[in-house]
């Protein structure tokens, strides 16, 4: 079956930070319904009219060229669960064979669970931005937590392999926030904490922000483990 147009925003042919032990190629889709003031996609967040359409039919065709030399494929952006191509764009790369990472700030469970009922993706990455008080902070906008905590859910139950992963700073982030993020998401198979690295912020104030040492993102991860056995720190 032939899709119509499909239009995305970003294209990196590799990379080997995104899942561990695999050589993944990223396509970005844009626009965001959060606006989390530490964002260094804050561009595509925010002007996504600025930047190139890209064909994604051209896309999938390189990456069917490169098939040997790549072990994936990740969707992010931006929030991919918004971009209305999505489904048929997953379809046509699982057609093709690709492992599929998707990355999402869980906003959307609905939208997860037909994709991950339809075994659309192999590998979920959804952002846990910071306890359930301070979300709407974290996150620029009020949030409806109701919908984070049934994507939680959804994922646990139905994802093949995921993580959540919060970025930590700590303007945002202190070690009884950590703790009640951690409870909240008891047993799951993996836990990532992302220290805040300044740059290209959608908020520019946060350029100037301090980041956690590695010292101190590992007495997180030590609280952490507490209610989650797999967490590391990037």
């Amino acid at each position: 079956m032939k899709y119509k147009e499909i239009l995305v925003k970003g294209y990196e042919r590799s990379s080997m930070v995104e899942w561990p032990g695999k050589i993944v190629s990223i396509i970005f889709t844009p626009g965001c319904n959060f606006k989390c003031p530490y964002c260094h996609n804050s561009h595509i967040v925010m002007h996504p009219e600025e930047y190139n359409d890209l064909d994604f039919y051209e896309i999938l065709s390189d990456l069917k060229k490169r098939k040997k030399w790549i072990d994936a494929v990740e969707i992010t952006g931006g929030e991919p669960t918004m971009f209305p191509k999505l489904i048929p764009m997953l379809k046509l790369l699982k057609k093709e064979g690709f492992l599929v990472k998707l990355d999402s700030n869980g906003s959307a469970p609905k939208i997860l669970e037909k994709i991950l009922s339809k075994k659309l993706v192999d590998y979920v990455a959804m952002d846990i931005k910071n306890c359930k008080e301070k979300y709407f902070k974290t996150a620029g906008i009020p949030v409806d937590i109701s919908k984070i905590e049934a994507s939680i859910e959804v994922i646990k139950k139905l994802a093949q392999e995921y993580e959540f992963r919060t970025t930590i700073l700590p303007k945002h982030h202190s070690k009884k926030d950590i703790e009640k993020i951690a409870k909240w998401i008891k047993g799951s198979k993996k836990y990532f904490l992302q220290r805040f690295k300044p740059g290209n912020c959608l908020n520019p104030t946060y350029n100037s922000e301090k980041s956690f040492s590695e010292e101190e993102a590992e007495e997180l991860a030590q609280i952490a483990r507490k209610y989650v056995k797999a967490v590391d720190c990037r």
